[in-house]
C-alpha cells in the first residue's frame, strides 16, 4: 500500500500537511493530518476505486449537515483523494470489546448505533429505495459523546436489513466472539432499530449468518467458527441461540 508521505512529497497542494497519524485500512491510504494547523483526514484511494471514493463523497456532502458523519472539504478527483474533518474519539470496536466497560454502558452505545442507523437510513431514503452505508463493522465507528460513522466508500443503493445484519455479525465476531453478552447485545441492537424503523427488518437471522460467512475472506484462521455459528445462527434462529446460552 502506498504512504501518505509520497502524496504529500509529489503534489504541490499538499506539501505543508503534517501526518498525526496514519490510519488503517484495508483498500486505500488513510492518514490524520493538519493543514493549515486545522485537523483533517486525507483519504487516498487507489486508481481503480474511483467509484468508491465518488459514493463516499455523495453521501458526505448530503449527510453531513443532519448526520453524524464527517464533513467533507474537498474532492481532488485528479489525485483519487478525499479531504474530510478529523473525528477525535474512540473506536467503538474497542469499547464495546473491552472487558473493563461496563455492560450498562455497551448497552447504552448498541442503542445509540441503533439509532444511527435509523437516521442515515431515514435521511437517504426515497419513495422506492434506500441508501445504505455498506460495510457496517463496530471498526467504522467513533464515539466521543455522540457515534460517528465513518468510512463509506462501499455506500449504495440497498434494503436495511444488509447494514443491520452485517452490524449484527460484527457484533457477534469481533473477539471475544459469540459469547453471551454478545449476542444479548445483538438482540438489544435489532431491538432498538425495530423501535426507530418499525417494519423494515423480518426474519434476519438468515441474513445475520449470510454476513458472518462473509467475513472468512478476511479472517481465514477463524473459518471453522464463523461457519459453526453461522450454521447455528441459519438453522435455529437468534433468539433460540439467545435462549440456550442462558
Amino acid at each position: 500500500m502506498r504512504d501518505i508521505a509520497e502524496l504529500i512529497q509529489n503534489v504541490s497542494k499538499y506539501k505543508d500537511a503534517i501526518v498525526q497519524v496514519r490510519l488503517k485500512s484495508k483498500k486505500n491510504t488513510v492518514a490524520y493530518v493538519t493543514m493549515d494547523e486545522k485537523p483533517r483526514v486525507l483519504k487516498w484511494f487507489v486508481p481503480g476505486l474511483k467509484k468508491q471514493m465518488k459514493a463516499e463523497y455523495e453521501v458526505l456532502k448530503e449527510g453531513s449537515s443532519k448526520l453524524n458523519i464527517p464533513t467533507i472539504h474537498d474532492l481532488d478527483e485528479e489525485n483519487n483523494l478525499l479531504i474530510m474533518g478529523y473525528i477525535a474519539g474512540e473506536n467503538l470496536c474497542d469499547i464495546i470489546n473491552n472487558e473493563n466497560t461496563p455492560t450498562n454502558e455497551k448497552q447504552k452505545l448498541i442503542v445509540l448505533l441503533a439509532k444511527w442507523f435509523a437516521d442515515f437510513h431515514n435521511h437517504f431514503k426515497t419513495q422506492v429505495q434506500f441508501r445504505i452505508r455498506g460495510d457496517p463493522t463496530l471498526r467504522n465507528f467513533i464515539f466521543n459523546d455522540k457515534i460517528w460513522g465513518v468510512d463509506f466508500e462501499e455506500s449504495r443503493m440497498g434494503v436495511p436489513s444488509e447494514d443491520i445484519a452485517g452490524a449484527c455479525a460484527s457484533i457477534l465476531s469481533t473477539d471475544p466472539m459469540f459469547t453471551k453478552e454478545k449476542f444479548e447485545l445483538c438482540k438489544l441492537f435489532l431491538e432498538s432499530y425495530e423501535k426507530s424503523a418499525p417494519g423494515r427488518i423480518k426474519n434476519i437471522s438468515n441474513e445475520i449468518a449470510y454476513a458472518i460467512l462473509e467475513k472468512i475472506q478476511w479472517r481465514p484462521r477463524d473459518e471453522e467458527v464463523l461457519r459453526k455459528y453461522s450454521k447455528i445462527i441459519k438453522n435455529y434462529g437468534l433468539d433460540k441461540v439467545l435462549s440456550s446460552t442462558r
